[in-house]
């Protein structure tokens, strides 16, 4: 990866010049049976759009703060990444009355009703699929991001050291982001290109964020995005470990 990189939008660039076809996300939801697997190069179209939806679309603009009332999904993952894009603040805790724009999922829609400023909602249905009804006050995501552009070009240049991530009740930058991922590498397990770590850890702790994105992208892996890990049945993760060819799994510390 490019050592002169310091912010994830950086990461994902360098990620995509160095071998966009490789796997980058690979999501199952133990829950419904999905499995989608995302290359660099599909993973960042998705990044692009919806950084485009977020920059021409909703009028944020750098230090606005989005919160993202969301599991880890691969879809969040997206968000992260947009939100990195654009210089605005990703915001993964639990209070959406201070964000200027909320996205939700379909279990937290109440909650998100907090914010007064733009409300997307994410069915987070196989294959991102719509809402069969948009819920009242929402836009679907799934209805707005096909039409934005697969090129994305920020108004102005991301601070690596402006706001980028709030999770836990801390702020980190852009460049902090950065520093933390690869400083912590090793103890994930991730040692270079082609390892591959398996997360089941949630999306609402830096742990959690750094095995399931951040870790793998600063070192040129890439991760097993498992959701609803507890319900899957005796031996399914030991046969995914093989199969996805699996290096090291996530062994978060509660909180952090």
């Amino acid at each position: 990866m490019n050592a002169t990189d310091r912010t994830p939008a950086d990461l994902l660039g360098s990620a995509l010049a160095a071998d966009p076809g490789r796997p980058l996300v690979t999501f199952y939801d133990d829950a419904t049976g999905e499995r989608v697997e995302l290359s660099v190069a599909t993973f960042a179209n998705w990044v692009a759009k919806t950084a485009n939806l977020l920059q021409d679309e909703l009028s944020v603009e750098p230090g606005d703060r989005v919160a993202l009332l969301l599991p880890a999904h691969w879809q969040t993952a997206v968000w992260l990444l947009a939100c990195a894009s654009v210089g605005v603040v990703a915001d993964v805790s639990r209070d959406a009355r201070a964000a200027d724009v909320v996205v939700s999922g379909p279990d937290r829609l109440e909650e998100a009703r907090a914010c007064s400023g733009a409300r997307i909602a994410m069915a987070l249905r196989p294959l991102g699929g719509r809402f069969p009804q948009v819920p009242e006050g929402f836009t679907d995501y799934a209805v707005e991001v096909p039409g934005q552009g697969d090129r994305f070009v920020p108004y102005a240049p991301v601070d690596p050291e402006g706001p980028a991530l709030i999770v836990a009740g801390r702020e980190f930058s852009g460049a902090q982001v950065v520093e933390r991922a690869r400083a912590e590498a090793t103890g994930l397990g991730l040692t270079g290109p082609g390892s591959r770590i398996l997360s089941g850890l949630p999306y609402d702790t830096w742990d959690g964020l750094n095995a399931g994105l951040y870790g793998p992208l600063a070192t040129g892996g890439s991760v097993v995005l498992c959701r609803h890990l507890e319900q899957a049945g005796e031996g399914v993760l030991d046969k995914r470990v093989e199969s996805e060819r699996v290096t090291t799994i996530a062994r978060g510390t509660s909180g952090r």
